[in-house]
């Protein structure tokens, strides 16, 4: 079974690629961040032509997160994290596909920082490591799938210093990922490639693409009946220099 995720930064934009994409490496499921469409707008019948079935939550403009399964449509389970009833951002979904829970994740940035920007981030990382405890308890194989806008450690970037004042790289970023990840989720990309600078984004600007000037933002975090069917887990990274593509590349896991 093949788990991606993909930052497409425009549905209706890289749809070419999208749809390029999926039938290349035609994953099980894909989770989707920043459609920056709303679900009016969403190019439903080019997702169904390319063989999937899908379920959104889409937001005109910005954020925006989908789930889709080739195949059967998956089994919305939830929309949203609790514990901020006024928050109204696109950013989490949640679904039952082939006896596995997966969400997807599409988390704020945070910038500029401080600021309530970054007060936000850190609040959202609240929730989901909250949500994230709930999934854990239910002892089944869980994906939470998406662009974290965190970079774990300095080895997760191609140059520490290029983002010392990012939100993605502060202090308290990199905390809230860790208190996720000692709840006892697998980072699958760090555990399949422990010594490998696999980036998963790569900025539009300052030539950034060409001199493979990136990090690793796009996380896929199994839980322990997840993580015992870990395969393996990699980056399509070559997508990510194709004509007008997304600034992300996908990122995937393949389970038992």
């Amino acid at each position: 079974m093949r788990i991606a995720t993909y930052n497409v930064n425009g549905i209706k934009a890289r749809l070419p690629r999208l749809i390029e994409w999926l039938g290349e490496q035609q994953p099980d499921v894909v989770c989707l961040q920043e459609l920056k469409s709303s679900d009016e707008t969403i190019p439903v019948a080019d997702i169904e032509a390319a063989g999937y079935r899908g379920i959104w939550r889409g937001q005109k403009g910005f954020n925006g997160v989908a789930i889709l399964s080739r195949g059967d449509a998956p089994v919305e389970v939830q929309k949203g994290l609790e514990g901020e009833p006024e928050d109204e951002h696109s950013r989490y979904i949640e679904t039952d596909v082939m006896g596995v829970r997966i969400a997807s994740i599409y988390l704020p940035n945070g910038n500029p920082q401080p600021g309530p920007k970054f007060d936000y981030k850190l609040r959202w990382m609240d929730r989901l490591n909250a949500r994230a405890a709930e999934l854990l308890a239910l002892e089944m194989p869980v994906v939470l799938a998406g662009d974290y806008n965190v970079v774990p450690t300095e080895a997760d970037i191609w140059s520490p210093n290029g983002l010392a004042g990012d939100a993605l790289v502060q202090p308290e970023s990199r905390a809230a990922f860790r208190r996720l990840s000692a709840q006892g989720w697998t980072d699958a990309l760090k555990t399949r490639h422990p010594a490998a600078k696999m980036w998963t984004f790569w900025d539009y600007q300052m030539n950034a693409w060409p001199r493979d000037a990136g990090f690793r933002i796009d996380h896929l975090m199994l839980s322990p009946e997840a993580a015992d069917r870990l395969v393996d887990a990699g980056v399509d990274r070559e997508h990510r220099g194709r004509e007008k593509a997304s600034d992300h590349a996908p990122t995937w896991v393949v389970l038992r």
